[in-house]
């Protein structure tokens, strides 16, 4: 088992703060990033610069707990040796040239709706997507709150994060996804869980979740989190 004193830092997703993390309770010696663009910190003009913001943010940990673009971000520290270990939850590790430019037309029609359309219609197309649509399980008290936590994020900043640090602009890291790491996908989320499956890494899959367990299953999620810990290299 780990020991309890691990250094663990925890990333949230798109669209998310560091109070994604509230009920997910792993005991360990946690600090609580957040990306730029969703706190104190705004988005820098390049992927790159904004991980080796991320990377000072983390500090000195033995690993790095991240969710969806949380989870890129830290599998990029992973490949670039800044962290040692990472625990992926819903992630995407990267996609083929040829799927760039499509993927950007589609964060570009997110990043119009944010700057036209404004915060609340934002949030609320992007929590009607099919990929969330698990989340109608969940309590509306809990949902709300989320939603509350992301009505007051900037969205010129999420525009901006959609704009530089979209999957279309992050570098492929899928050839860095090996013992280093290991991987976390909800039951009901099928892409996710079909490209968790593609690697033979120690994963872990969250019953009755789907893409977000963080807040469809985090007390689940916790156990998941911990064996993922525990389980060696």
């Amino acid at each position: 088992m780990y020991a309890r004193d691990v250094r663990v830092a925890f990333i949230h997703g798109f669209a998310n703060t560091p109070e994604v993390w509230t009920d997910v309770h792993v005991e360990v010696d946690a600090r609580y990033v957040s990306l730029p663009g969703h706190g104190a910190d705004a988005v820098q003009p390049t992927w790159d610069a904004n991980l080796a913001l991320v990377g000072e943010r983390v500090g000195d940990v033995d690993a790095v707990v991240g969710y969806s673009l949380g989870a890129r971000v830290a599998l990029g520290l992973v490949a670039m040796k800044r962290v040692p270990r990472a625990v992926l939850i819903s992630v995407n590790p990267g996609i083929d040239d040829t799927a760039r430019e499509p993927r950007r037309v589609v964060d570009a029609a997110w990043v119009t709706m944010l700057r036209e359309r404004g915060i609340e219609a934002f949030i609320a197309a992007w929590e009607a997507q099919p990929l969330f649509a698990t989340q109608a399980r969940v309590d509306e008290r809990r949902r709300a709150a989320r939603r509350a936590s992301r009505l007051a994020l900037d969205p010129e900043q999420l525009a901006r994060s959609l704009e530089v640090m979209g999957l279309a602009e992050m570098p492929d890291y899928r050839s860095a996804i090996d013992d280093h790491v290991a991987l976390i996908a909800g039951a009901d989320d099928t892409k996710y869980l079909s490209i968790a499956g593609a690697y033979d890494v120690h994963r872990e899959v969250i019953a009755d979740a789907g893409h977000d367990p963080t807040l469809e299953q985090p007390a689940a999620l916790a156990q998941a989190i911990a064996s993922c810990l525990a389980h060696p290299r």
